[in-house]
C-alpha cells in the first residue's frame, strides 16, 4: 500500500508515479504557505505575483532536486547555471522573504522525499505566522503617507475622525511648525478596501483650517 509520508521513493511503483506524487505535495503545501501569506497580509494591495511565485517556486525547486539526486556533477551544474542568472527583483519586507524561503525548503525536502518533515514543517510554520499575525506583533505596512496643515490643532480631532474612518490603521509620524506657525502632522495610513483616495482627500477638505492635503503611496515602508 502507498505510505502517505514516506521517506524515500517506494520503488513497487513505477518511477512516474513517484514524481507525480511528489509534484503534487509540493503543489499542495507550498498552496497552504502562499494562502497564509495572503491572510496574513496587511497591506493594501496584495502582489498576486508573489503568490503565484511561492508555489511555482517550491515546484521547481522540487524539480530540481530530484533532477540532481545523489550526483554532485549535476548539483556543481546546477549551481553554475544559477550563478550564471541574475535575480534582480527586491524584496524589501523580510517577511515575505522568509515565506519565499519556507516554500523552497518546502520542495527541497520534497525533492529528496522528505515528505514528513515537509508536511510537519509547513504546517508549524503557518502555525506560528497565523499566532503572530493576531498576536501584538502583528506587522503594520504603511501603504500611504497622509500630510496635512492645520491653522488650529482643535481641529485635530475632526481630522482623525475621518481617517479613522476610512483607514484601517493608522500612525503618527511626525509633527512639525511650520515658518507660519501652523502646524504639519504626517501619519502613515493604511486605507480600508473600499476607500479611494479622492473619497479620504475630499472629506478632509472640509475640516475648517485644514490646507496642504497630501497623499502618497509608499509601498516599501515598513515598521
Amino acid at each position: 500500500m502507498f505510505e502517505l509520508f514516506p521517506d524515500g521513493p517506494v520503488y513497487e511503483y513505477p518511477q512516474l508515479i513517484n514524481i507525480t506524487y511528489s509534484f503534487i505535495w509540493a503543489f499542495l503545501l507550498a498552496s497552504i504557505i502562499a494562502i497564509t501569506h495572503r491572510l496574513t497580509f496587511t497591506g493594501d494591495y496584495y502582489p498576486k505575483n508573489f503568490f503565484q511565485s511561492l508555489i511555482l517556486g517550491a515546484v521547481v525547486t522540487t524539480m530540481v532536486m530530484m533532477a540532481i539526486g545523489d550526483s554532485l556533477a549535476r548539483g556543481l551544474g546546477v549551481f553554475g547555471a544559477m550563478a550564471i542568472i541574475r535575480f534582480r527583483t527586491r524584496i524589501d519586507d523580510p517577511r515575505d522573504v522568509l515565506f519565499l524561503f519556507a516554500a523552497l525548503s518546502t520542495g527541497l525536502a520534497i525533492g529528496v522525499y522528505g515528505f514528513t518533515i515537509s508536511f510537519v514543517g509547513t504546517i508549524l510554520f503557518c502555525a506560528v505566522a497565523f499566532l503572530l499575525h493576531i498576536s501584538p506583533f502583528r506587522s503594520f505596512v504603511q501603504h500611504h503617507h497622509l500630510a496635512f496643515t492645520l491653522e488650529n490643532t482643535s481641529q485635530l480631532g475632526d481630522a482623525l475622525v475621518i481617517i479613522n474612518k476610512h483607514c484601517g490603521d493608522v500612525r503618527q509620524l511626525s509633527i512639525v511648525l511650520t515658518k507660519e506657525n501652523s502646524m504639519r502632522y504626517t501619519y502613515g495610513v493604511s486605507l480600508r478596501k473600499e476607500v479611494t483616495h479622492d473619497t479620504l482627500i475630499e472629506e478632509l477638505k472640509e475640516v475648517a483650517g485644514i490646507k496642504q492635503i497630501r497623499l502618497t503611496i509608499n509601498e516599501l515602508t515598513n515598521t
